[in-house]
Parts: structure tokens; C-alpha cells; sequence
């Protein structure tokens, strides 16, 4: 099935991408698809090299906590 695939944190979009999913494996590849993505934003937001080294410190996890993820059929 094609789902849109989204993640909010206090009604602000963090991430949002369409998926193929059919099993549990598919569900995993795209949790783990969008996860990579969102550590790439983060650090292309990095403006400078103590930025950078912050954000790679940084936990994307602690970023996540309280962020709600929905799908939604396409």
C-alpha cells in the first residue's frame, strides 16, 4: 500500500515522504529512511564547523521525543 508517511513535533512538520509499505520490513525501511533524512537536514542546517560538531553530538532521538508520526493512505 502507498502511504504518506509523517512526522510532526508541536504542529511543525519535520518530515513527510511516501512510502511503499506492505510488511513489517517495509514499515522498518521507511522509519529507518526517514530517520537518515532527518539527520541529513540536520546537519546541512550546521552554518559553521561548531555548529556541525553540535549537531553531530547531538542526539536526533532527543529531538524526536514527543514528535507524533502518522500515515495516511495515497
Amino acid at each position: 500500500m502507498r502511504v504518506r508517511l509523517q512526522i510532526k513535533k508541536a504542529g511543525a512538520a519535520l518530515y513527510e515522504g511516501a512510502y511503499d509499505i506492505a510488511d513489517a520490513d517495509s514499515f522498518g525501511s521507511a522509519c529507518a529512511d526517514a530517520w537518515g533524512r532527518l539527520r541529513e537536514q540536520r546537519l546541512r542546517k550546521a552554518t559553521s564547523i561548531g555548529a556541525l560538531y553540535e549537531a553531530l553530538d547531538e542526539r536526533l532521538l532527543d529531538e524526536l521525543l514527543g514528535a507524533e508520526i502518522s500515515l495516511a493512505k495515497t
